[in-house]
């Protein structure tokens, strides 16, 4: 049944894992993600989980993508600097189709930074930290609520698509305490990923029927023996180098992102039936973003919020169908212009999109917003 606890944002994430099935945890403890660390080794014991403190970030990564393979669900957790240091791997994992979620609390600033406090400045980073083209899902939750539900989804759509999936959390609710109503785990849809019924030696583990995009595979070790390798490589899972081959291979990787994204995006909008101007914004930039859009109408204005759950792939559909209706768009967001990069795109030219920014750990009040919006309207 539902229950009513006090929680924080970083204890939301593991339990909402465990909901949905999350079983191994490795990581390597970094402010402010390390309340993640700490319960995952307190909470997974009593559910017979694996807990396991790692060296450092890359052997983290490393950890639960051999867990995940073996068939566990699988999670670590970091900031900005440890982030960098998982790229590598985040890339072997869409490469090899190996299902994980990766947790950044993102803090600010580049190098150490200012390790205490808020920033959105790993965006960019969530979509293009790897190299080569690859595929990218990413959420981003603005409450402790949505923390808990929002990775169960980050861990659904992780095993439908077997990808890792990043978990885009800012400082701002990382360490946010709220009264949440958790919601009944029997009724929780929790999604498996699709396994095969082979045996034996060099199968077909990745072919994928035509028309589909996503390979069913057994949990390594389980009675089907194939090769996993972060190479371009065939259905049989070994290295080739046959251009056609692995064409077809990083376009199907692509594909199974790109021609879901009905499927995979999901947007929050707020007061947008009669808006004339959208805030856009995600993650913890949406609680100022509320009260603003607040007081905007209080004073007559038509201002609505767009936020972005999904954050990658960017709901550029969504923003588009909105755009005739709009006088302008105010992205508000901590770091120096990052979705904004995203928004432009979108609008292509058809409106004005202006942009408020910080990147000096302090948060946006509701009073930056409000300003703005006066400005604009000529208040």
């Amino acid at each position: 049944m539902a229950k009513t606890v006090l929680m924080q944002g970083n204890e939301a994430a593991v339990e909402g894992a465990i909901a949905a099935g999350m079983r191994f945890f490795a990581g390597y403890p970094i402010t402010p993600s390390t309340e993640i660390a700490e319960q995952s080794a307190l909470r997974l014991p009593q559910v017979r989980g694996k807990f396991i403190q790692m060296e450092d970030e890359i052997s983290s990564i490393a950890a639960i993508l051999g867990a995940s393979a073996a068939g566990l669900k699988a999670m670590t957790a970091t900031s900005g600097p440890g982030f960098s240091l998982m790229q590598e791997n985040i890339g072997y994992g869409a490469m090899a189709e190996i299902p994980c979620v990766i947790v950044d609390v993102q803090r600010c600033g580049p190098s150490t930074g200012l390790a205490t406090s808020p920033s959105q400045g790993d965006y960019m980073q969530a979509r293009w930290g790897t190299h080569g083209d690859h595929p990218v899902i990413a959420l981003s939750p603005s409450s402790v609520k949505e923390t808990y539900t929002l990775i169960i989804r980050a861990f659904n759509l992780a095993e439908k698509y077997r990808t890792p999936v990043i978990f885009l959390m800012d400082e701002i609710i990382g360490h946010m305490r709220e009264g949440v109503e958790l919601p009944d785990p029997n009724k929780l849809i929790i999604n498996q990923r699709k396994m095969s019924f082979h045996d034996g030696a060099n199968k077909q583990c990745y072919f994928v029927p035509e028309g589909q995009y996503v390979p069913a595979m057994k949990p390594f070790g389980q009675g089907e023996r194939y090769n996993i390798t972060g190479l371009a490589h065939d259905e049989s899972g070994f290295p080739v180098n046959s251009n056609e081959i692995a064409g077809k291979l990083i376009g199907r990787l692509l594909d199974k992102v790109e021609k879901n994204t009905d499927d995979i995006c999901r947007v929050e909008e707020v007061a947008m039936d009669d808006a004339e101007t959208a805030i856009v914004c995600f993650g913890g930039t949406a609680r100022a973003a509320m009260d603003a859009l607040n007081a905007a109408r209080a004073k007559g204005m038509k201002v609505g919020m767009f936020r972005p759950i999904t954050v990658w792939p960017f709901p550029e559909k969504q923003l588009k169908a909105r755009l005739p209706q709009l006088r302008r768009i105010l992205m508000v967001e901590h770091n120096h212009g990052q979705m904004l990069l995203e928004v432009q795109r979108a609008a292509a030219g058809a409106l004005p999109v202006d942009f408020l920014g910080r990147v000096d750990g302090t948060v946006i009040s509701p009073a930056d917003i409000l300003a703005v919006l006066e400005e604009s309207e000529g208040c």
